[in-house]
């Protein structure tokens, strides 16, 4: 059987007497995409922030590629990680992004060179040259995604990462997904699209007010959904009836997360 890539137990997250996430237990298949689904304020945005060592759990464990998220040097060097806002610096050009992050990766020259151009013409971007402050939302997405592969890391974690592109550039990350994850690749993929978590996860994991409230692959969870009909029940209905008593609040959950960056260093 094939080892956890992403393993957590019993992780929890509170900002003082709000929890964001409590007592996740959950186990990420290598080589599987698995896919993050809750709403607004739910926990996703915490628990991701844990997993890439952004953020200190209040209590639990939790391993990435065989590290511990308490070894932050460890993780970072094996996964990659696309943030809703990707880290860019708009005075750059695209092209010395990904030369500089590459340098912070110490990635040999020519295997950088390589790996740019196939990435730049996979996704279409063919604006390397000019600063990003003058990119569009979904320019700024691609070199994102491409900064987050570029090392080929074994755990990647994508936040939102179709927002602004149109739908060919949408469709092409989309299977890269799936060759990334048939080559090895674990993803862990957080996104209001449920149509995509359909397609493309083997798994899904839903969270609720911090919880995890169901799991399983796509069409397990809708065979198990309640009611008659329920084998003809979209993920979509699926996912609104479990996190239907959802009292989550963006505020409560997802901003204590952000002022939180000034403080875990």
């Amino acid at each position: 059987m094939p080892s956890a890539a992403i393993e957590t137990t019993e992780l929890t997250k509170r900002y003082g007497s709000v929890t964001a996430l409590e007592s996740l237990s959950l186990s990420v298949t290598g080589g599987t995409v698995y896919g993050f689904l809750g709403p607004n304020g739910a926990g996703k945005t915490t628990t991701m922030r844990l997993l890439t060592t952004l953020s200190r759990p209040t209590s639990g464990t939790a391993t990435v590629a065989g590290a511990d998220i308490t070894d932050r040097d460890a993780v970072a060097a094996r996964i990659g990680y696309l943030p809703e806002e990707p880290p860019l610096y708009d005075e750059l050009t695209g092209r010395e992004q990904l030369t500089y992050v590459a340098g912070l990766r110490d990635l040999p020259d020519e295997r950088t060179r390589e790996r740019v151009a196939e990435l730049t013409d996979l996704l279409d971007l063919d604006a390397l040259d000019r600063r990003i402050e003058g990119y569009s939302s979904g320019m700024r997405r691609k070199l994102g995604f491409i900064q987050a592969v570029l090392h080929e890391p074994p755990v990647l974690f994508l936040d939102e990462p179709t927002n602004g592109l149109d739908p060919r550039a949408a469709r092409t990350l989309r299977d890269t997904l799936d060759r990334l994850a048939d080559g090895g690749t674990t993803v862990f993929l957080s996104t209001h699209v449920l149509p995509v978590v359909d397609e493309h996860a083997d798994t899904v994991g839903v969270l609720s007010d911090g919880r995890l409230v169901a799991e399983g692959p796509p069409t397990e969870l809708k065979r198990r959904a309640e009611g008659d009909g329920a084998g003809d029940r979209t993920l979509e209905e699926v996912f609104l009836e479990v996190t239907a008593e959802d009292p989550a609040s963006e505020a409560a959950a997802e901003e204590p997360a952000a002022a939180e960056e000034s403080t875990d260093g």
